[in-house]
């Protein structure tokens, strides 16, 4: 005879419909900064046909969807952990990129977003020029001091 343990029943219960239930953290993602010129997303997208990969930006939400057909569904299946159907990921993008140029690849199960930075966000260094103001104040200080110094002749030595 069987003892019953409800605890192992509830966690096959859970792990069964979590494995069925696809949800974003089925879609693992790395996103970092390259330079000082984009962000980088890759999205992991393994078995999913390129064709059923659609990418919509709205505003700040960019939505990555994708599906993967369930292969063989008329097998008897022993077990079947990775999921099928439509998976979907959003991302809420901060001002200042250019979401116009967002570029998207697709190589061995890997999605990349290439997420440009917009021109006038990107760091700058801004150029000090002097004026003649400057100039003058510099000839009207050096004058000054010749006369401070007993020095009439009025030219720089």
């Amino acid at each position: 005879m069987t003892a019953l343990d409800p605890f192992r029943e509830i966690e096959r219960l859970l792990g069964t419909a979590m494995r069925q239930a696809p949800s974003a953290a089925a879609i693992p993602m790395d996103l970092y900064r390259s330079g000082d010129d984009a962000f980088v997303a890759k999205i992991d997208l393994p078995g999913v046909d390129p064709d059923s990969i659609d990418i919509d930006v709205d505003d700040r939400t960019l939505t990555v969807r994708a599906e993967r057909r369930p292969k063989e569904a008329e097998a008897q299946w022993l077990v079947r952990e990775r999921p099928a159907g439509i998976f979907a990921r959003q991302l809420t993008l901060g001002r200042g990129l250019a979401t116009d140029r967002i570029e998207a690849g697709y190589a061995d199960g890997v999605l990349t977003l290439t997420i440009p930075v917009a021109e006038e966000s990107k760091p700058r260094k801004i150029q000090v020029t002097a004026s003649d103001r400057t100039a003058a104040i510099e000839q009207g200080s050096s004058s000054g001091e010749q006369q401070a110094t007993g020095e009439g002749s009025g030219q720089r030595q």
